[in-house]
């Protein structure tokens, strides 16, 4: 039975929901970008080369108004946003301001002609920022460009039509013969044994080598009661994490109507460090012997030296985690000499899903370790070659044993220490656990009610139409209750109660006299 609530109280959580915009992006502030080597490259294909930034930013480069700009690559978001000067800028007469999980960028949209991979769009709509540093970019990225769905497009929702369209999606309109697809492959910073040698962004094809991808399973995107919160996810398989202990973790979903132990993840690339439900997090990282939680950072530390093994599960198929990204040395992310940063993160509040609708965000740290697939399908309104569902598909490029000898490699010299004792998980019973954050507890509660505001609004005018009615029925019996008790019927005939159909004038000395005494005199008949 649901709760009686006030109508105002309703209406007001549903002004909020209906207001809710929530981009997911970069959580921590990188740093600048250190050279690497790598055994060969990819060539001869048309795409964008993505950049590797100390694994904690992945960029690629476009043109905009005939000036090249680095930007960060973001499949969170889908607006386009940069600094700096632009020749041949129109303004189009309307600000915008997009609110990240850290910082914002503001300013006013503008369009001008775009070039990326070999698409050009003219009057390409995009925010011109004047100030972007509470976002921390490193130097030398000159914006963000946005690869999400365009309903999460923050400059979209201010046109009625193609003005303010997403970059991807005035390519794919524009483009009616291709596939609505972009796939990524990401690089890591040290210098494991991946087999490509460059991060690449592909619009329309796959990367060379890699078309197999095609045959992985389709995962369904969960899309979203409110479009503007719609990003590429999907549901992991039942007991869809394998712990490392080799064990699946015990997990539920803040999802309605998802269930057993499956949970909605986000792919982002434009997050750093993937965003997990705390239980997740406390399960890799609470039995590793010398872990503390640093709570002004709000993540795990761990012994640099420690190798951990997890992996997901999605469509029947396991996505090995590399030890590399469970455990980061990153400069961005060292905890002292010889401790680390366990990336995968209790999700945060900036992070949370206040209207329910994900339970984690699998960022760069996951990423690394898939070449991944994003199909618009029907997102793209105004494309006419494909109108099918949206999917992802992911292609698992982690080697255990490879990365496990990589982690030998780069973490411990060569010699492999991962058996002894000091590496070896505590028992289950005595596992650390994190503390709430601050307003976590707020923010639960806020997923709570406004994730069933849907039911919240279903039960406010079940309670409504109910109020009505019984005021209607009431008055109804109130009238009723009135006409009977005047006896005064149709042409004077007084109808007496009990008669059953009788009447008798008025006049009738049958009927008894009452003499009505005037209010305020008493004793008189």
């Amino acid at each position: 039975m649901l709760p009686l609530i006030p109508l105002g109280l309703v209406l007001a959580v549903l002004d909020v929901v209906c207001a809710i915009h929530v981009p997911i992006h970069v959580t921590r502030k990188p740093g600048a970008a250190s050279p690497r080597k790598r055994a060969r490259t990819l060539e001869g294909r048309a795409s964008v080369a993505v950049n590797d930034v100390r694994d904690v930013e992945y960029t690629g480069n476009i043109t905009l108004g005939g000036t090249a700009k680095t930007v960060l690559l973001d499949t969170g978001s889908a607006d386009l946003w940069v600094v700096g000067s632009v020749p041949g800028t129109k303004d189009l007469g309307k600000s915008a301001t997009i609110s990240y999980a850290i910082g914002s960028a503001s300013g006013d949209i503008n369009a001008a002609s775009f070039q990326f991979d070999n698409f050009t769009v003219d009057d390409q709509a995009y925010i011109l920022v004047q100030d972007a540093s509470n976002i921390g970019l490193n130097d030398g990225i000159q914006g963000l460009m946005g690869l999400g769905p365009n309903s999460n497009s923050v400059v979209a929702s201010k046109f009625k039509n193609l003005t303010g369209a997403s970059p991807l999606s005035r390519i794919f309109s524009q483009n009616k013969t291709s596939s609505n697809y972009i796939s990524l492959l990401l690089t890591r910073e040290n210098n494991t044994g991946d087999a490509f040698t460059s991060g690449q962004l592909t619009i329309s094809s796959p990367v060379p080598g890699y078309e197999n991808i095609t045959s992985q399973p389709k995962l369904s995107v969960d899309k979203v009661k409110l479009s503007a919160d719609q990003h590429f996810q999907v549901l992991t398989d039942s007991n869809g994490i394998i712990g490392p202990d080799g064990n699946a973790l015990d997990v539920s979903s803040i999802v309605p109507g998802v269930h057993d132990g499956k949970l909605v993840a986000v792919f982002d690339s434009g997050f750093s460090l993937p965003q997990v439900p705390r239980k997740v997090s406390d399960a890799i990282y609470g039995r590793v012997q010398g872990a503390k939680y640093d709570t002004d950072n709000e993540w795990w530390t761990i012994p640099c030296d420690q190798y951990l093994n997890i992996s997901f599960k999605f469509g029947g198929v396991t996505y090995p985690i590399h030890p590399l990204d469970l455990n980061s040395d990153s400069s961005d992310l060292r905890a002292g000499a010889t401790n680390c940063v366990g990336p995968f993160q209790p999700i945060g509040s900036g992070a949370f899903s206040i209207i329910g609708d994900y339970d984690m965000i699998l960022g760069m740290g996951f990423l690394r370790n898939t070449y991944s697939l994003f199909d618009f399908g029907d997102f793209v309104s105004t494309s006419s070659n494909d109108r099918s569902d949206p999917f992802v598909q992911l292609l698992p490029i982690t080697d255990p044993s490879t990365a496990k000898a990589d982690f030998v490699r780069v973490r411990l010299g060569g010699t492999d220490t991962t058996s002894s004792s000091s590496k070896t998980l505590l028992p289950a019973s005595q596992q650390s656990h994190s503390p709430l954050a601050p307003g976590e507890r707020s923010a639960q509660l806020k997923e709570r009610i406004l994730s069933h505001w849907y039911l919240i609004l279903i039960g406010a005018i079940a309670i409504v139409a109910l109020a009505l009615g019984c005021g209607v029925w009431c008055c109804c019996c109130r009238g009723r209750r009135r006409g009977g008790a005047r006896a005064v019927g149709f042409r004077g005939v007084s109808v007496l109660p009990g008669a059953r159909g009788a009447y008798k004038p008025l006049h009738d000395p049958a009927t008894g006299a009452m003499h009505m005494a005037p209010m305020g005199v008493s004793g008189r008949v």
